[in-house]
């Protein structure tokens, strides 16, 4: 176990040159330096452009990748101890990923060894094999490095694909400020509530029956999930529920804001997530086929979140046809959380965290199946079902970054209560110019107190101003 020749004269570290050992050193160490540093960078670029939002998802995004190098850390230190824990062979041949095999080799033409075949230097006793081998937890290893990067990958992905929906909609709010717009929300006119754009996308016969509604909200998500009239008209019922009448206010840079928000909710990777990944880890047994149903969960979720969500729309439009017959100006949409599951609005976004995370997380042990023991491996011997994943897992992570994620953002809104994203940067500087400006106007009058007190005190009180400055104390 000590220095010199290892298996098949593989050298130890003591036989190694130092110039080799500096080489590798150096070139880790440019390259954690150079990644440092671009996140370094981009956080400063979101300073600069007043992205706090977006710097908190980095920030949260630099925590995840350091819980992932402290698990790759554990892994490195406590290799050698786990690969020394001997179970017995009969329970170490159930629930295998793959078809029993006593070869020393796995796969054809790769030249790696099998997960259970363990050094030279350490064997258990007749009957027993190790828990994990060492190469095995070299592995993964490697399955902890491939989480880092496509996380990041991810998230990069998610937040482009969202922003540019959310984009589309920057020249809906500018058409807020054309007297054609004004024309169509002028309080004092009347139009039949049936005549409205609104109402007729979404109230009609179908709108009578639940079922319908909901089946018809199913397949909208997919066609201009979001119209102009339904921008439209829930910006006005935000701005008639929240502020004043008439205000001038910039929803899609709300929206924009609240997405963020959003985003950095869904970067995150908490306990419960944690357990589902392990949860796919452990059902990925051989014959099973679980990989390919475990890929249908995150389509159900956000299948169902992005018909909730359309159905909500239609719901409201509804509830303008029941109490209104005739409106005035555009149509008013009633805000409240009730419209949501439990009423609980964060509870939708919770869902499109769970569909986004395991998604992403089942991707990355495809790649890292292939990366580690071939596309052709007994991993994927039933290699119709991986293509099929793996075209699921494309839908859902478009489906949701570019159609369900912004669409959240926007049906959230409809809530009881608004998001704090409403004070901005602009806002919380006016903030402290107002309580600067009050500071100083008490410093001031501080001050004329100090010295109406001192005049006071002098014997030249006849004037009226000396008066007056005396009646003030």
């Amino acid at each position: 176990m000590g220095g010199g020749e290892g298996a098949e004269g593989a050298r130890a570290l003591d036989q190694t040159p130092t110039w080799a050992v500096v080489a590798v050193c150096a070139v880790i160490v440019a390259v954690s330096i150079l990644l440092e540093g671009i996140l370094h960078h981009l956080g400063q670029w979101f300073s600069k452009r007043k992205k706090k939002a977006l710097f908190d998802a980095l920030e949260k995004v630099k925590s995840e990748l350091m819980t992932l190098g402290f698990i790759s850390l554990l892994l490195t230190v406590t290799a050698r101890y786990i690969s020394r824990i001997c179970i017995p062979a009969g329970t170490a041949d159930t629930m295998l990923p793959c078809k029993l095999s006593r070869s020393s080799e796995h796969g054809e033409g790769h030249g790696r060894r099998h997960l259970s075949e363990e050094p030279a230097y350490f064997s258990c006793p007749k009957g027993m094999v190790s828990l994990v081998s060492t190469d095995g937890l070299h592995q993964l290893h490697i399955f902890v490095f491939f989480l880092a990067v496509f996380h990041v990958t991810f998230s990069a992905i998610t937040m482009s694909l969202g922003r540019a929906k959310t984009r589309i909609w920057k020249e809906w709010e500018k058409d807020t400020s054309s007297i054609t717009y004004e024309f169509s929300a002028d309080p004092s006119k009347f139009r039949l509530t049936h005549q409205t754009s609104f109402v007729r996308q979404h109230a009609s016969c179908w709108s009578k029956s639940t079922i319908m509604l909901y089946v018809v909200s199913f397949f909208r998500q997919f066609f201009r999930s979001v119209r102009r009239t339904d921008y439209l008209t829930l910006r006005h019922g935000f701005i008639a529920a929240h502020l004043s009448p008439g205000t001038r206010f910039n929803f899609q840079k709300y929206i924009k804001r609240s997405l963020q928000d959003d985003f950095k909710t869904v970067v995150g990777i908490s306990p419960p997530l944690w357990a589902s990944a392990l949860a796919v880890m452990l059902f990925n047994v051989h014959g099973w086929h679980n990989l390919f149903w475990f890929s249908t969960i995150p389509l159900i979720v956000i299948l169902a979140v992005g018909t909730k969500l359309q159905a909500i729309i239609a719901r409201m439009a509804v509830e303008i046809t029941e109490k209104h017959t005739v409106i005035q100006g555009m149509p008013v949409v009633k805000l409240s959380d009730e419209h949501f599951w439990f009423g609980k609005p964060h509870m939708v976004l919770h869902l499109i965290h769970f569909a986004l995370f395991q998604n992403a997380f089942e991707i990355t042990y495809f790649f890292w199946i292939w990366y580690e023991f071939g596309l052709r491996s007994c991993f994927h011997d039933n290699f119709e079902f991986i293509i099929a994943r793996i075209c699921l897992g494309g839908v859902v992570q478009f489906v949701c970054s570019y159609i369900t994620l912004p669409l959240h953002a926007l049906v959230s809104q409809m809530g009881s209560s608004m998001k704090r994203t409403i004070f901005d940067e602009q806002t919380s500087k006016a903030l402290k110019k107002w309580h600067k400006t009050v500071k100083k106007k008490q410093q001031q009058q501080q001050q004329q107190k100090g010295s109406s007190h001192a005049s006071s005190e002098t014997p030249t009180t006849d004037t009226p101003e000396a008066g007056r400055l005396s009646q003030c104390q």
